[in-house]
Order: structure tokens, then C-alpha cells, then sequence
């Protein structure tokens, strides 16, 4: 956990901001003493409904040929 002045913070907000985000804990002192902290917000997952990605899947088309035939055709289409 980093820590930074007030008039610091003031300055650099959206690189504390950033730094947040990424998960890392900024504490702002006033005069030395701690008197803040940012983190960032816990962000509730939804749960995937398996019965529906299943019912999703099974309707999809198969593939018509391995995945590395499709790549390498999309590779040697891009070199000319």
C-alpha cells in the first residue's frame, strides 16, 4: 500500500484512480497521518446459467474443419 499527500492527490487523482482499479490500495495522509484510502470496488459476478450456455452451444453449427486449418487459411490470406 503506497501513501501520498492531499496536495499530491489533488494532482494526480486519475493515476490514483488507475492504480486503484488495478487492485493496489492508495492511503492519503494529511500532515503525515493517514486519512483516507482508496481502493477499488468490489464488483459482484454474475453466475453463468450453464443450462443456457449448454442450450446455446448445442445449437451452434459444428466447425467444418480443426481450428489450426481455419487459423493457418486466415494467416496465409492475410500475407497477400
Amino acid at each position: 500500500m503506497g501513501s501520498i499527500s492531499v496536495a499530491a492527490a489533488k494532482a494526480h487523482l486519475s493515476e490514483l484512480i488507475e492504480q486503484a482499479a488495478r487492485g493496489e490500495t492508495v492511503c492519503i495522509t494529511r500532515r503525515g497521518k493517514p486519512v483516507a484510502q482508496i481502493t477499488a470496488v468490489e464488483m459482484p459476478r454474475k453466475r453463468i446459467d450453464t443450462a443456457a450456455l449448454r442450450a446455446m452451444t448445442d445449437a451452434m453449427p459444428p466447425q467444418p474443419e480443426p481450428a489450426r486449418d481455419f487459423i493457418r487459411g486466415m494467416r496465409e490470406a492475410d500475407r497477400y
